[in-house]
């Protein structure tokens, strides 16, 4: 089976529900300067790592275990001209060296599940920020709580809660920046168009049918209860 990411989020430059101003704004708060160095944890194809660089002359190590991803950001980071300033490393994180104390910004945006949820992720990052820098984290909550019967919290909780883990991490939250509905829409529906387009071409393919049921159940997910119970926000955070 094509890897289903690789075709849902072909047409995708930030593969989360944000956008280039949200990004931008990110930096700003982190208050980035050429002096900066950030480590990006699951970069994808490189739009935030290239947006933070172009915009804040930042330094960035930026990480990606999928070969199709790290292409796309060596392209996307090259075609901007930016190659002194990003290093994108094709390594999963679980196995990259996270030295102590080594980065101005340690952040991971939509990946936590890399080590198992926003503590696993808060406990491997915090260690690699320098004292006085900044951990980011990119990561869903629930809007209404107690949720619906038989919708599974997916081990997330509401907002509150996900903040207060920062704060158990010996984190002092100082950013919010939420996903709009017009956020979640947008990435969403790119996923939809790029699978229909893809079963279009591929009809005979024998992966198709399980294309097929994955993308519907998705997409009447979102539309049955997602949209409107689940959401998503960059939390920025200060190493004391």
């Amino acid at each position: 089976m094509p890897w289903w990411y690789a075709v849902a989020e072909r047409d995708h430059d930030i593969q989360n529900p944000t956008s280039s101003e949200k990004i931008r704004l990110l930096g700003e708060r982190l208050r980035l300067t050429a002096e900066s160095h950030v480590l990006d944890i699951a970069c994808g194809k490189g739009a935030p790592a290239v947006l933070l660089a172009a915009t804040f002359g930042c330094r960035i190590t930026a990480l990606e275990r999928a070969a199709e991803f790290a292409a796309d950001a060596r392209a996307r980071v090259a075609g901007a001209g930016l190659d002194d300033r990003i290093e994108i490393v094709e390594q999963d994180a679980k196995d990259f060296d996270l030295e102590a104390k080594r980065y101005d910004v340690a952040m991971c945006l939509g990946a936590s599940f890399i080590w198992d949820d926003l503590a696993g992720t808060l406990s491997a990052l915090t260690p690699a920020a320098r004292r006085g820098g900044h951990v980011v984290v990119g990561e869903p909550y629930w809007r209404r709580w107690p949720l619906p019967g038989g919708i599974d919290n997916g081990g997330y909780v509401p907002l509150a809660e996900t903040a207060s883990r920062f704060a158990a991490a010996g984190l002092r939250l100082h950013t919010l920046i939420d996903a709009t509905q017009d956020d979640w829409d947008r990435y969403e529906t790119l996923h939809w168009r790029a699978i229909e387009e893809w079963l279009d071409e591929n009809p005979g393919d024998p992966d198709a049918p399980e294309f097929r049921r994955r993308h519907e159940r998705h997409r009447d997910d979102y539309l049955g209860w997602q949209r409107d119970l689940l959401g998503w926000a960059i939390f920025g955070a200060r190493r004391p």
